[in-house]
């Protein structure tokens, strides 16, 4: 046998076993997580008739002031992340990012920003444990991680192009988070 012949009937091997692996039935009926599994035993809002408007939660114009007195911030991506572009920052361009994950925690951040070999250190935001978070050797972008004020956590990243003179990106995350908690009350 040829060594054509012989990667074609390994990779169709190999395709058979996983397209067979995924058709699985399991019996029983789906419930829902524990309590303790759903970011601290609050009722998460599964009628999802606020989608997106998270995004809104700190205006774009307060967005680009804490960015460096931005005017030219546009939203790039609203999801589960949202995203605006500041083509006006303090040496050029730049980004924040918004992230609100109604079942997270802290502790998930943490593990999850080690795992990725971030430096993340405790703070302190409107008197409650959050995380400071900044990529190594990387002093152009910084994330700050809080609870939310109801359940799960919320989180804001500032990155400014690599290199160029802009003031504390952790210091204006760490405000964005604060106007997050305060309006989300």
């Amino acid at each position: 046998m040829s060594a054509t012949r012989i990667t074609t009937a390994a990779a169709a091997l190999l395709l058979t076993v996983t397209l067979a692996g995924c058709g699985g039935t399991i019996d029983g009926n789906a419930r829902p997580a524990p309590e303790d599994e759903r970011g601290g035993g609050e009722k998460v809002n599964t009628n999802f008739d606020n989608l997106l408007r998270e995004c809104e939660v700190v205006d774009i114009a307060k967005i680009g002031e804490i960015v460096g007195n931005a005017q030219m911030v546009e939203t790039s991506f609203s999801g589960a992340v949202c995203m605006w572009d500041i083509d006006d920052a303090p040496g050029g361009s730049a980004m924040a990012t918004l992230n609100w994950y109604e079942m997270g925690t802290l502790n998930n951040e943490k593990t999850t920003n080690e795992k990725l070999g971030y430096l993340t250190g405790d703070i302190t935001v409107q008197g409650r444990r959050a995380l400071q978070v900044r990529r190594p050797g990387d002093n152009d972008s910084c994330g700050v991680t809080a609870p939310a004020a109801d359940v799960g956590v919320i989180g804001w990243w500032i990155n400014y192009r690599p290199g160029s003179a802009h003031p504390d990106p952790c210091a204006g995350a760490q405000k964005l988070v604060e106007l997050t908690l305060d309006l989300a009350r």
